[in-house]
């Protein structure tokens, strides 16, 4: 009771104005906030702009609060909302896919010079590699955003089916199915390059 008499005075003072709410709705939610903002979009920036997002839109919109929940619930929701409409952005899974991918390079550059002898092949596989990198990038995001969305969750952010799920708000069976299309286009549209690839190592040889 004591919370809901706290949530119900601060909740009053929004809506006449008072601009210090704001800084006691920060400091009452802005960690919950930013965890569950960072649950779905694996990113500490991105969460935190999340964050000032959600409070930003709390404070313009809390006229539009009916009081018919919790207003922590409320809160929860719209970060639930901004999360996910920054997650569905082009840009946001064009800068993530890059970046997993990236992620990547060093490690991958680092156990071919261990593996290969002939070091005058280096840069011959450095630009299949750059390459191939640039191929998978456009491959997903040309994917339709009904399969792009679950790839990127699944295989870039690293969400489980059932995070995928929930955050999209369909079945498991759904996500599952929609994750396995987008690969097989993946797949279809990557055949090419994999098989310019395997021609290439069998004529190295």
């Amino acid at each position: 009771m004591g919370e809901q008499r706290t949530d119900a005075a601060l909740l009053a003072r929004l809506k006449a104005g008072d601009d210090t709410a704001v800084c006691e709705v920060a400091e009452a939610y802005g960690i919950k906030i930013y965890q569950l903002a960072f649950r779905y979009l694996r990113n500490k920036e991105d969460a935190e702009e999340v964050v000032q997002d959600v409070l930003f839109k709390v404070y313009r919109k809390v006229d539009a609060f009916r009081g018919d929940a919790a207003l922590s619930s409320w809160i929860y929701r719209i970060t639930f909302n901004t999360a996910m409409s920054r997650l569905r952005t082009a840009a946001f899974q064009r800068s993530h896919a890059e970046a997993a991918l990236l992620l990547t390079r060093d490690f991958e550059e680092r156990k071919a010079a261990l593996h290969i002898a002939d070091w005058s092949n280096l840069a011959d596989e450095r630009l299949l590699r750059s390459q191939l990198r640039r191929r998978v990038v456009s491959a997903i995001l040309s994917l339709p955003e009904i399969y792009r969305v679950p790839v990127v969750m699944r295989d870039i952010h690293g969400m489980s089916t059932e995070e995928a799920s929930a955050a999209l708000q369909v079945k498991d069976e759904t996500l599952k199915s929609r994750l396995h299309r987008g690969r097989v286009i993946l797949r279809k549209q990557l055949a090419d390059f994999a098989d310019g690839l395997t021609l290439y190592h069998a004529t190295a040889a």
